[in-house]
């Protein structure tokens, strides 16, 4: 280790093991470190990393006591909190693979296992320095929110041969740059230049990031897909392609994309929010309402664990069970009212009473309770939308709509609209899924618990055309329940009886025929749709 540089260097280390941390200040001073400071409590390092600048953050990535080093750093990076001149390093005793790829995915300066020497110790922390220390003047501007500057800073340095030893982190902090600066038809030449010598997998990760800007997709689709077969860039290639398949509204197969990356490394949370968010929009209850089980559970303990988990979770659950049968609404109403313990438990002084109402209200719907769910929304305070939860007033359009205050919920997906489009608090893809349901709930004022009942009333009275209405208003809100695709397919194929095969019809069948095969229905189901199957296949 360079003494000097040591000397220099302001040291956290971020660990509540009392011998981890007497080892590493034993290591540090050893190898020439003498300003160093600790921190046992995550919040308490989260204000004096915010206040302080480190050149060297070293932080156990199995801390306990509060919120574990993962959602630290994760928290930090997010925030921009951390200086580009900052190295950070993890340390960890448990190297399994969900762990590996979780801490590849954050991209610390480095990754030591435990238990490494000090002369281990020396290589490495000397290594990530000494890079921090060459481009430290470009690292400032960076800070300062100058990349212009900082771009010409770098391409000065890259013209020095005497700094070789530092091109390559040289080359691909000029590629972020150039992404930063929003130069990106220069980034694509840029990391083509790069790839034309060497296949390094962040150029191919910057260079689809500029194709996807410069509208050229189906080129960022090739590259991707070739991507994701690759280790070391697999949760970035997925990432990609969900953000393009997004872009390109492509909901359900960006869903997919999320949910791959999100069994590679399940500790992202944002990714499950992702997750959650996409499910939401193509009505995928089941994966809604994993994806928030999801969330509680990675966030328990984190910096992530907050009431509005519980609250997130319990709404799934409810949407899952308006679409569900009556085996497995009982089911998911015990899950939901569980998660409802857990809440009041974990967090008995929160203010969520009327969040809580409007949950305890939809769940009095699913028991048949109408009335009662009536007279406990009547209880709740319409004052001020604006001051409410934008989550908790979108469950509450819900609930008032599923009592049959068509109305007032329509008014309330209007005042959230509006806020949307004028604070952007959520995003683009709640903002999708609002405008969705506002569409949907304008068109269809039945709740999907009594869709499929009224129009398989329709059908066993012979009324093919109001049954067949109903099922396709169903089927909207419910495009992944095969006993609503089975019952929808079977009207259409009475009415192409009666009738003979519309235009919209093969469509239609298809559409039903992809979430049978992708369901799972009884055995009485599975012969009705064999049946059906076969007469369709024969004037389809």
């Amino acid at each position: 280790m360079n003494i000097k540089l040591a000397r220099q260097s302001k040291v956290l280390i971020i660990d509540d093991q009392a011998l981890a941390k007497g080892y590493m200040k034993y290591s540090l001073e050893e190898l020439g470190f003498d300003n160093i400071h600790y921190s046992d409590v995550v919040s308490h390092a989260m204000q004096t990393v915010r206040r302080e600048h480190f050149d060297l953050i070293i932080c156990s990535y199995d801390l306990k006591n509060e919120q574990d080093g993962y959602y630290l750093y994760d928290q930090l990076k997010a925030d921009g909190d951390i200086a580009p001149s900052t190295a950070f390093v993890f340390i960890s005793a448990d190297t399994t693979p969900d762990i590996v790829h979780s801490i590849v995915e954050l991209q610390p300066d480095d990754f030591l296992a435990k238990p490494f020497t000090v002369r281990e110790l020396d290589t490495r922390l000397s290594r990530v320095l000494m890079r921090k220390k060459a481009l430290k003047p470009i690292y400032e501007l960076m800070e300062r929110d100058k990349p212009e500057k900082a771009l010409v800073a770098l391409e000065n340095f890259l013209s020095e041969p005497s700094n070789s030893e530092f091109f390559p982190l040289a080359l691909r902090t000029k590629g972020e740059l150039l992404e930063r600066c929003g130069f990106h038809q220069q980034g694509s030449e840029f990391y083509s230049a790069i790839l034309n010598v060497q296949a390094f997998a962040w150029a191919q990760l910057g260079l689809v990031r500029c194709l996807i800007k410069l509208d050229r997709d189906d080129d960022a689709e090739k590259l991707i897909l070739s991507l994701a077969f690759k280790p070391d860039c697999k949760l970035a290639a997925y990432d990609l392609l969900a953000a393009l398949q997004i872009k390109q509204h492509e909901f359900d197969d960006a869903l997919e994309s999320v949910v791959v990356a999100t069994e590679v490394s399940p500790r992202n949370i944002r990714r499950h929010k992702t997750a959650l968010d996409l499910s939401r929009i193509v009505h995928d209850y089941a994966a809604q309402f994993d994806a928030a089980k999801r969330i509680v559970k990675f966030a328990k303990n984190s910096i992530h664990d907050k009431p509005e988990n519980y609250l997130t979770v319990a709404r799934a659950g409810i949407d899952f069970a308006m679409t569900a049968d009556e085996t497995q609404t009982h089911k998911l109403i015990k899950q939901t009212t569980e998660y409802l313990r857990q809440l009041k438990s974990s967090f008995p002084k929160a203010d969520i009473e009327d969040q809580v109402k409007v949950i305890n209200a939809r769940l009095m719907y699913l028991e048949d309770e109408t009335e009662n769910a009536k007279a406990l929304l009547s209880q709740l305070s319409n004052d001020s939308w604006d001051s409410e939860p934008i989550e908790g007033l979108l469950d509450k359009a819900k609930a008032f709509h599923e009592v049959g205050l068509h109305e007032h919920s329509l008014h309330m997906l209007d005042a959230i609209e509006i806020r949307c489009r004028k604070n952007a608090e959520q995003g683009d893809l709640f903002m999708h899924y609002v405008e969705k349901e506002k569409i949907e709930k304008t068109a269809i004022q039945t709740s999907p618990k009594e869709l499929n009942n009224q129009a398989v009333k329709h059908y066993e009275k012979g009324e093919i055309e109001q049954a067949l209405t109903v099922f396709r208003q169903a089927f909207t809100v419910m495009p992944k329940n095969p006993s609503i695709a089975l019952n929808l397919l079977q009207a259409t194929a009475a009415e192409i009886k009666e009738f003979g095969v519309t235009a919209n019809a093969p469509k239609l069948i298809k559409n039903c025929i992809l979430t049978i095969e992708n369901g799972t229905l009884n055995a009485d189901q599975e012969q009705r749709y064999h049946n059906v199957r076969s007469f369709l296949k024969d004037v389809v």
